[in-house]
């Protein structure tokens, strides 16, 4: 479980394909803190750290994850979010963000306002049933606030802190983002479908 407050960027080392999937080096301050076997979210997906070297750790990515989420994408020397998983003594910030991806969405535009942006994402069709107005929603593992909402696309604004420390800065019309949306909507609108039927 993590909370969609970014703690570090990492940055891919390396990027080697397996007969599984995909294994990853990142390079990271945030590695004398890691174990191994330990959940780290990557631009909102949960791996697990397979070994934590100096400065840097290695995650394995299997086939589903590579064909639901944006890291199959990856290049050498990218920025990524990072966030180690939640503790149950901590405080607790952001939203309940699992690591679990829900959909692929791409940013349709990025507009700024004073010193803060304003992100236009698409969404596919399936997941208007767990956007609302006001809600959360976890980009690339950033939680974010649903300002304005559309039938197939939401707005998200970024301040400046948010958009200094993470990767939304780089986005751009066209690019490909992870969403997970918000898990207690997900559980509601599972809900209200076994009752219909």
């Amino acid at each position: 479980m993590f909370t969609g407050l970014i703690e570090a960027l990492g940055e891919v080392a390396d990027i080697v394909r397996t007969e599984g999937g995909v294994r990853l080096r990142i390079r990271t301050s945030l590695a004398p803190e890691l174990s191994d076997g330990e959940s780290v979210s990557v631009n909102g997906v949960c791996l697990t750290a397979t070994h934590v070297g100096t400065g840097e750790f290695h995650a394995d990515i299997g086939p589903e994850t590579l064909r639901v989420t944006t890291l199959g994408r990856l290049a050498r020397d990218q920025p990524v979010n990072l966030e180690r998983a939640m503790r149950a003594d901590g405080r607790f910030g952001g939203h309940f963000v699992q690591g679990h991806v829900d959909g692929i969405g791409t940013v349709a535009r990025v507009r700024a306002d004073g010193e803060a942006h304003w992100l236009e994402i698409g969404f596919p069709a399936a997941l208007a049933p767990f956007f609302i107005p006001k809600g959360s929603v976890a980009v690339d593992g950033v939680s974010l606030t649903v300002a304005a909402l559309a039938p197939e696309r939401f707005d998200v604004m970024i301040i400046p802190f948010t958009w200094a420390h993470t990767t939304l800065a780089s986005l751009q019309a066209g690019s490909q983002v992870n969403l997970e949306c918000d898990v207690v909507g997900k559980y509601v609108a599972r809900s209200l479908q076994l009752q219909k039927v």
